[in-house]
């Protein structure tokens, strides 16, 4: 990564907005190594002291054993759950990672420089790392990968995050250790779209379009076993590239993922008794184990602020809700406060109906609207339904506090004259239609920078169809290039002007409500080592090891 005597002229803007107050040393860090500069020198540069760690004496061997869902995958670059890809990030693994604190590091990669314009990266790759097969890691696997991403017959939800700025025409193989991206458009946040847990890099010599069949990555272990509905199984690498501080990683024999379903009691007693280490609450709620784990001994639990959310939302291009009269009236019948007490312990942040969080770096404080059911009921009386009107609301049954969100706003919503039926399904079924339904709650996960949601589901692609992820079909023309804008501006001031009216925009005209913001929990039993909360709920097994 660049250095103090090649710094990226931005990195002199950040400086000045940090002696200026304008900006946090957390947020001079984030964005100085989104252009290149190490943590180390970015650190210094900040002030910031990062105290060298004691190595901790490790234990050897052993199984780690999680509670999670085993879903059925083929192509990683489509993941729509985390659960598989905490599963298969321990096998194959991304060019970057973004830590706990949203700081993004080089991983596969050793280092990348932005060009002045931010319309050229170069990406270093690291030398001396093979797949577990024997065959080694290359420039070839980095443009093979994205040319996957960018195919729209694989649709993946990378092509509606790329789409806007890059296309295969833009990638270019310098040498086995150099691959260069050239962008149609600026963009400040390309290390941490290389962190979206569908970019897992590829081997492409062996990869026919199902990873479970050719299962060949970098990571620390590989995968012996894979049965959807049942288990996983994985084992320990002995040359994986990473060493820890007393030599080879990962320090696990194996780890074991196990499907136990959504339903929590039979999970909260198997971590009870020692039988599982860990649960994955990826895909699934933890409201129900945080109550009943919390004030036990037997386990240990690590929270984070994230930037998860859970979004009410309404496709646009189907009746009624392509009026955005009944649209707001369904986002008035909310009683955010109510909802955030009774569905998630008053565990998170009130949301303003937009998709960013007061968490993001741009984020422009908004007013959070208020429960009003008498203008709800305006409102739809004046798009034509003066008695009201029956909708169904789907809902996945294995996140508890999403069902809870429905039978508040249900209740809530009957003074406006919405009567809704609430459609719960498995949390499986509900992902096989969560951009189909006409009306529904689908869980966000964390993402660490304002731009990459909206991306992701509030676009259009190159010929304005909505991107792959884009559930409500929404595609307004003044937010779409303003964000293109938003994506290309290095100025958090800046940026966060431009958030300003993006808010606006999405909370006056959007198509989705969302009453809240979450914390998360990590949840293990006392004989595991080396876990750490992240606010994407991502699960790392190089580092863990078991101390009994």
């Amino acid at each position: 990564m660049r250095e103090k005597g090649n710094l990226h002229p931005g990195v002199e803007q950040l400086k000045e907005q940090l002696n200026k107050g304008k900006i946090s040393r957390r947020e001079f860090l984030r964005y100085a190594t989104l252009l290149g500069l190490s943590v180390t020198a970015a650190g210094q540069i900040a002030g910031l002291a990062f105290p060298r760690k004691a190595a901790a004496a490790v234990k050897r061997g052993g199984v780690f054993k999680v509670a999670a869902p085993v879903h059925k995958v083929t192509h990683p670059a489509q993941f729509s759950w985390i659960a598989p890809s905490n599963q298969l990030r321990q096998v194959a693994e991304y060019l970057t990672y973004t830590d706990a604190d949203n700081v993004t590091h080089p991983y596969l990669l050793e280092n990348w420089q932005a060009s002045d314009d931010l319309k050229t990266w170069t990406l270093n790759l690291r030398k001396g790392i093979k797949h577990n097969n024997g065959d080694e890691f290359n420039a070839d696997d980095v443009v093979f990968t994205m040319n996957q991403w960018l195919n729209k017959d694989v649709g993946s939800s990378m092509l509606g995050l790329l789409e806007a700025y890059l296309d295969a025409t833009g990638i270019e193989k310098v040498n086995d250790y150099q691959v260069t991206l050239h962008l149609k458009t600026p963009e400040i946040a390309i290390p941490e779209h290389l962190f979206h847990y569908p970019a897992l890099v590829l081997n492409h010599r062996t990869f026919e379009g199902d990873f479970i069949k050719a299962p060949h990555g970098t990571g620390p272990f590989t995968l012996e076993t894979y049965n959807e509905g049942e288990r996983a199984v994985l084992k320990a690498r002995n040359d994986y590239w990473k060493k820890g501080a007393d030599g080879q990683m990962p320090y696990l024999d194996g780890v074991e993922f196990i499907d136990m379903g959504t339903e929590m009691p039979p999970q909260i007693a198997a971590i009870q008794a020692g039988e599982i280490d860990l649960i994955d609450f990826g895909d699934i709620s933890a409201t129900e184990a945080f109550a009943a784990l919390k004030d036990d001994k037997r386990v240990n639990i690590y929270p984070a602020t994230t930037n998860q959310t859970r979004i009410l939302r309404m496709r646009v291009d189907m009746k009624p809700w392509s009026d955005n009269r009944v649209r707001t009236a369904l986002k008035l019948c909310q009683h955010r406060e109510k909802i955030l007490a009774l569905a998630y312990f008053g565990e998170g942040m009130l949301g303003q109906d937009v998709h960013v969080s007061p968490k993001h770096p741009e984020y422009c404080p908004i007013d959070t609207p208020k429960y009003d059911p008498e203008k709800a009921k305006e409102l739809l009386k004046a798009a034509g339904y003066p008695s009201g009107l029956d909708v169904n609301l789907a809902v996945g049954s294995g996140w508890k506090e999403i069902v809870r969100y429905a039978e508040i706003l249900k209740q809530d919503a009957a003074a406006a004259g919405f009567r809704i039926n609430i459609q719960t399904m498995p949390n499986s079924q509900y992902w096989e239609k969560w951009t189909e339904v006409d009306l529904g709650i689908t869980t966000w996960a964390h993402r660490p920078i304002g731009t990459m949601v909206p991306n992701l589901a509030y676009v259009g692609d190159a010929e304005g169809k909505p991107v792959a992820w884009n559930e409500t079909r929404w595609v307004d023309a003044e937010f779409s290039k303003l964000l293109k804008e938003a994506n290309g501006t290095l100025d958090i001031e800046k940026r966060r002007k431009i958030f300003c009216q993006l808010e606006k925009i999405q909370q006056e005209r959007g198509s989705i409500g969302n009453a809240f913001w979450i914390n998360v929990w990590t949840i293990a039993g006392k004989r595991v080592e080396g876990v750490a909360a992240h606010p994407s709920q991502y699960l790392s097994m190089d580092k863990i090891w078991l101390n009994a």
